[in-house]
């Protein structure tokens, strides 16, 4: 029984951010019955103002939170202060899909260059000279890059991701969803052991 994982994810997130490493051992280990799609899921639409001093507030205990609950997550708080926050993640997000464009292999190298911008690196991916730099960085054709970054496709593309994530179930990020069937179970995990997730997929796809 072949069987899809989605993956429902922002670049933005801080708490996919926590689960890149766990993140990174699940695919590892999938079934060989089970196919894996990453979806965006789009946290926070454009905006040029800058973040409201209560979510930047909010923002920064949740990287505490996590540095906490999830030992071994950096990040770098000199964002805070050497950027211009906003709130808006629809730009990062669209950076994947142009990144796509280009090969589907840079699809994951740019998700892991923004969050390593964002968390370590002390740069705004919410701003596009951050995400053309970026796209410079790997080796992708910046012109046809930054063409691509706000183009109407891209937007629509991003837009139906988001809808579909929302139709199959994922409620936050990271959400990870299993279709089998034509059923979709909604897939518990924790941000320090691949292990609970593994089986579940085990037990739904028949595998164990």
């Amino acid at each position: 029984m072949g069987c899809n994982l989605y993956y429902v994810h922002d670049p933005m997130c801080s708490w996919c951010w926590a689960f890149r490493p766990v993140y990174e051992q699940i695919v590892s280990a999938l079934p060989a019955n089970v196919t894996l799609s990453t979806l965006l899921g789009g946290l926070a639409a454009d905006s040029d103002e800058p973040m409201p001093e209560a979510m930047s507030s909010f923002l920064q205990a949740t990287w505490l939170k996590i540095m906490e609950r999830v030992p071994g997550t950096e990040f770098n708080f000199d964002f805070w202060t050497q950027c211009r926050p906003r709130r808006a993640t629809y730009p990062a997000c669209r950076a994947v899909i142009a990144a796509r464009q280009q090969g589907i292999k840079y699809e994951s190298a740019m998700i892991k260059a923004i969050q390593q911008a964002y968390y370590l690196r002390a740069m705004n991916p919410s701003d596009d000279v951050t995400l053309v730099k970026l796209a410079n960085e790997l080796g992708l054709d910046a012109r046809q890059f930054s063409d691509a970054l706000n183009a109407l496709g891209t937007q629509r593309e991003l837009e139906r991701e988001i809808e579909l994530g929302r139709s199959i179930g994922a409620e936050g990020f990271p959400s990870l969803i299993l279709e089998c069937d034509g059923k979709y179970h909604r897939l518990h995990y924790s941000y320090l052991d691949p292990a609970p997730l593994l089986a579940q997929l085990s037990r739904l796809t028949g595998c164990d």
